[in-house]
């Protein structure tokens, strides 16, 4: 039932994003694409901060503190999104399915933040519509539950699987806000006209 009612508003908000011109990406594009949100400076600035995070959490604790700590939580971190970016291509590549974000054509902060929120759930395929994100919610969960391979056995759960694969996905939709507000804050802050 609630899943029902999840899709059912996911469906409902509005599409305006698909009215952009659409130019799909190649399987080479898709790699760079993918090489990009995995070991790309931002990308790296993003796993310090998480592995900052983890480390303040002291999690695992069997991987100690100090240095050698920080550096055991950085590489799985870094692993872990080497992973996803693995499994997102060969998944978006397989399925035909287009990795990137889409802005919407306009509206309130709420219409918005609901378009990047769909952006989320749902993708572009090779042909310009829309389906489910196979490829974002397969790489998410296959990623943390790989990744928890070389985490101490009391981690390697199915929960810690389901609950970083949800994190993941947490973190796509910030990341679809990002792209959807950044321009024009951007904008408003550095005084550009469109």
């Amino acid at each position: 039932m609630r899943l029902m009612l999840v899709v059912g508003i996911v469906l409902a908000i509005p599409v305006t994003g698909l009215a952009q011109p659409y130019t799909p990406l190649g399987v080479n594009d898709k790699l760079n694409f993918h090489i990009k949100q995995s070991a790309g400076p931002l990308a790296l600035v993003g796993d310090a901060a998480y592995t900052a995070i983890l480390q303040e959490a002291d999690t695992p604790t069997e991987w100690g503190q100090g240095g050698s700590g920080y550096g055991k939580r950085f590489a799985s971190t870094a692993a872990c999104s080497g992973i996803h970016s693995a499994l997102a291509f060969g998944l978006d590549s397989a399925l035909h399915e287009d990795p990137r974000y889409f802005r919407s054509g306009g509206g309130g902060f709420w219409h918005r933040a609901g378009h990047a929120f769909r952006g989320t759930i749902l993708t572009r395929t090779d042909r310009g519509t829309e389906t489910l994100s196979l490829w974002r919610l397969g790489s998410a969960y296959g990623a943390a539950y790989l990744s928890n391979q070389w985490y101490p056995g009391r981690l390697n759960t199915v929960g810690l699987g389901f609950s970083e694969g949800s994190l993941q996905l947490g973190f796509d939709f910030v990341s679809n806000l990002g792209a959807e507000f950044w321009p024009d804050l951007k904008r408003k802050i550095l005084h550009r006209k469109p």
